[in-house]
């Protein structure tokens, strides 16, 4: 190995471990990190490595209802951080809240092991800006699922938070502490799940719960801009799944949330199920929110002349000609036999059917 790659692995021997606490802390320049190529950081994977590893405990804690129930709920109601907060607040501002609302809500978001809530919403933002092209750092049709999916975290490049991309949070130092110093809160989380129920509860709350909330959000990354249907004519390849929505809370109507990002509300139609959007508007009757941003008309409007055509088309391409064909073998025979039906109740005898004419008598004239 030579001298200036040893002296390179040796400086990053000492800088992970104290990035894992200090995420600001970049001696050789953000920018610099910004700069390099897309590449796995092992250094940087080791905290990632450990919170999957932590599930393999349940082979010595065992399951138990309480347990189970605590991950499982645990996973949804940071399903809703993440959701809800990190994305509809901090990255769309789609609604309101007060300055102490703010902070309490980065709080609680940043149990979900997420990072902190500026990074989260410049990542977000630069993903909107760049969506499905080549500075999109988790685009599964230009980096392939797996990237999308897991890999772009683990890149040095996207370690950073560009603060200047988010000047309307980063003005509030409570929030930059969060962000900066962003694994104090999961480490409290988690010291507070294993006083209240010990080891079982830390390793279902904690790391069974987690590593399924990661995955969970990551599939919006990668499955959201690959599978499903496309309402709207959007310059990426975003899709609106129910199944995705189900899994997070109503972050699959994707393809509807790339035509208009400022709404609260993911699920434009009353059909489509928006249990984030629920939760906001239950959360809005409390005061700690309000000025919930709705999804204009003309967009509506949009969405619903796109449905009509594509009905159209699906029962085009369904064989509608060919049911045509068959309605139109069934009508005759039904007032064939409606028919006959009234003319028994009458005690009319049946009209006997005519018999063609043969050949041979066509050309004798009989």
């Amino acid at each position: 190995m030579p001298t200036l790659s040893k002296s390179k692995f040796y400086r990053r021997l000492t800088t992970a471990p104290r990035q894992w606490f200090d995420s600001d802390y970049t001696p050789e320049g953000a920018e610099k990190m910004r700069a390099e190529p897309e590449k796995v950081d092992w250094m940087r994977c080791i905290p990632f490595i450990i919170l999957h590893l932590g599930c393999l405990g349940v082979i010595w804690v065992g399951a138990s209802p309480l347990a189970v129930g605590v991950a499982v709920g645990l996973y949804f109601i940071r399903m809703f951080a993440v959701t809800g907060i990190y994305h509809r607040y901090f990255s769309h501002k789609t609604y309101s809240t007060s300055r102490v609302g703010q902070f309490l809500l980065a709080l609680f978001a940043a149990t979900t092991v997420q990072r902190g809530a500026l990074w989260w919403a410049y990542h977000h933002r630069h993903h909107h800006r760049h969506s499905d092209e080549p500075e999109d750092a988790h685009s599964p049709h230009v980096h392939g699922f797996l990237w999308s999916h897991i890999g772009w975290i683990t890149s040095r490049r996207n370690f950073p938070t560009d603060y200047s991309q988010v000047k309307d949070l980063a003005k509030y130092p409570e929030l930059v502490f969060l962000n900066r110093f962003d694994t104090l809160v999961p480490l409290l989380f988690a010291v507070g799940l294993y006083l209240i129920g010990g080891w079982q509860i830390l390793v279902w709350g904690f790391f069974i719960s987690t590593t399924a909330l990661f995955h969970g959000t990551a599939c919006i990354n990668s499955l959201a801009h690959l599978m499903g249907k496309r309402r709207f004519k959007t310059e990426d390849d975003s899709r609106n799944s129910f199944i995705l929505a189900l899994v997070t809370l109503g972050e699959g109507w994707h393809n509807n949330h790339h035509r208009y990002q400022a709404a609260a509300r993911n699920g434009f139609y009353w059909w489509e199920l928006d249990i984030t959007y629920y939760s906001l508007k239950v959360l809005s009757w409390t005061g700690l929110i309000w000025n919930l941003k709705t999804v204009p008309q003309s967009v509506l409007a949009e969405g619903e002349h796109s449905d009509h055509h594509e009905s159209v088309a699906a029962a085009r391409r369904a064989g509608a000609h060919a049911d045509y064909s068959t309605l139109k073998r069934v009508v005759p025979a039904a007032a064939a036999f409606a028919v006959a039906t009234v003319q028994a109740a009458h005690g009319s005898p049946p009209v006997q059917p005519v018999e063609p004419p043969h050949a041979s008598q066509t050309e004798h004239g009989t």
